[in-house]
């Protein structure tokens, strides 16, 4: 094990293969890390939760007076309660045991629908050197495991990209309604194309630092995406300053997207009233992109070249009561295609999570 690979196992607090460090003279206590003491002096697990939660999620680019690319995303997560998990999900859990410590467990389930198109909306001959139209639908079933330090998720996302997704169906009655030019190019989207992937985050939280009344930390993040629609690997962290940060990792957000989650569990400790400002930052490598490669088993098919790193920085505020926590973004995220024009594209994510 190189030392590159021991300082990441140690900064996201991961597993490490004691006996092959030791065979190469390098000792280190039982699972410390670069954001936490050792193991006894971490915080606990939280206990168990018997209330789920529901998040509702609305990413667009109005929130930036512009209407392209990364045009809407919309998002409906439900999370249980940390209780006994289904067989299948309960097998996977326990395959977890060799990577993380013990934590409560939930899984969940999200329903999400994402429009792409390009800047220019009002030819119907779209620009061949512009992103092409697409629809996704998709559907994710979600496995969640909190480590009182760390959050650990698996995703597994099944759904459609073309037509059938009803990508021109939704933007063009929408425009209709707010009487807004439609969309002219969605004869020439994306072709249908079942959409698959998986993927995994791993996001740690550091102890808080006392800054007076307040709490500041922040959360190193990796994440992992592999499938037909998006295989990327991914770094980012958040820098977090307010009161009642133990209640979650981060406000909720589309994928691909900033650390955080549709997770929400005030603690006991807490007062009722929670909230904080935020920002970060996240680097993709991408080696996968359907909406801009274009469809998988097609050649025929609209496409252009994809940048292979592209970055997000957002910034915003989260505000929880009880059992509601309400939270905005404003992301700027860098060009993903070689050609793009339009500088750096930039929307707003909203997002707003019900316990029950």
């Amino acid at each position: 094990m190189n030392h590159r690979v021991l300082a990441l196992s140690l900064f996201m607090g991961l597993p490490l293969p004691l006996g092959s460090l030791a065979a190469q003279g390098i000792s280190l206590p039982d699972r410390a890390g670069l954001l936490a003491v050792p193991t006894e002096a971490r915080p606990a697990p939280p206990p168990p939760d018997p209330r789920g939660s529901l998040t509702l999620s609305v990413e667009n680019d109005v929130f930036s007076g512009t209407d392209r690319f990364y045009t809407n995303g919309l998002q409906l997560a439900w999370r249980s309660p940390s209780l006994d998990l289904p067989a299948p999900l309960a097998w996977v859990d326990r395959q977890l045991d060799r990577l993380v410590g013990p934590g409560a467990v939930r899984w969940g389930f999200g329903l999400s629908h994402a429009i792409y198109t390009p800047q220019d909306t009002a030819t119907p001959t779209p620009d061949p050197t512009d992103r092409p139209y697409a629809g996704h639908l998709f559907g994710a079933l979600v496995l969640q495991r909190d480590e009182g330090h760390a959050l650990t998720t698996i995703e597994f996302q099944a759904g459609v990209v073309g037509p059938s997704a009803l990508g021109e169906f939704v933007q063009n009655n929408y425009h209709d309604r707010i009487r807004v030019q439609s969309a002219n190019g969605w004869d020439r989207q994306l072709k249908d194309e079942p959409a698959l992937g998986l993927v995994f985050e791993r996001i740690a939280r550091s102890g808080s630092l006392r800054l007076g009344g307040l709490e500041a930390d922040m959360l190193p993040a990796v994440t992992l995406a592999l499938g037909n629609v998006s295989t990327y690997a991914a770094t980012g962290v958040s820098f977090r300053l307010g009161q009642g940060l133990e209640a979650d990792y981060g406000v909720p957000r589309i994928r691909p997207g900033l650390v955080g989650s549709s997770f929400f569990q005030p603690r006991v400790t807490d007062a009722p009233l929670g909230w904080y400002v935020f920002g970060g930052v996240q680097g993709r490598a991408v080696a996968r992109d359907l909406f801009l490669d274009g469809n998988t088993w097609r050649n025929d098919g609209h496409s252009v070249e994809r940048r292979e790193l592209v970055g997000d920085a957002s910034a915003g505020i989260a505000v929880h009561w009880r059992g509601v926590r309400l939270a905005f973004s404003q992301v700027w995220r860098t060009q993903e295609f070689y050609g793009q024009r339009g500088g750096i594209q930039s929307f707003g994510s909203l997002g707003m999570t019900l316990r029950f």
